[in-house]
């Protein structure tokens, strides 16, 4: 009887310290993973919104397009200024910035026009769009201050990115 009770006390003894629970190796390794992951998901979730207000930003400009067009068949001229819009239109893009407007067809933009690698205006009639991200903009979309902007050319027959057009 004592050998069995030696025994048992002895079996208890080895399965105790068999499941004593996870070796700090083994706990900074799962830490590691888990911070991995995490760099993964907050990296993919940025980009999303990224793209996502990039979306919204060119949607912005097209709804504000109509309406100038719209201003334009009415009063046979295009407005100096987003305000003198009746309709409502969204004031701020995305990153919480004014819209930019430039009529060019009454003003003649003196170097304000946006332009392109070519330094060639992008439209002939009026400049609309958004500083982007970075939230400053310069006239020419080759500087790096404008590559994130969401811009109207071609006289609204590109809408886009200024690094796209």
């Amino acid at each position: 009887m004592v050998n069995y009770a030696t025994w048992l006390i002895e079996d208890i003894r080895t399965k105790t310290r068999r499941y004593r629970g996870l070796t700090l190796v083994e706990l900074l390794l799962a830490l590691v993973v888990c911070g991995i992951l995490a760099t993964i998901a907050v990296s993919g979730y940025s980009g999303y919104m990224d793209r996502l207000r990039d979306g919204q930003a060119q949607n912005d400009i097209l709804l504000i397009e109509s309406v100038i067009n719209r201003f334009y068949t009415v009063n046979f001229r295009y407005p100096e200024s987003l305000g003198e819009l009746i309709e409502q239109i969204p004031q701020l893009d995305p990153w919480r910035n004014p819209y930019q407007y430039l009529n060019i067809t009454t003003t003649k933009g003196k170097g304000k026009v946006r332009k392109d690698h070519n330094l060639v205006p992008l439209n002939t009639d009026y400049d609309l769009y958004s500083m982007g991200k970075d939230e400053s903009s310069v006239s020419p979309l080759t500087a790096k201050a404008s590559r994130d902007d969401i811009v109207r050319a071609n006289n609204g027959g590109f809408i886009g990115l200024a690094s796209e057009y």
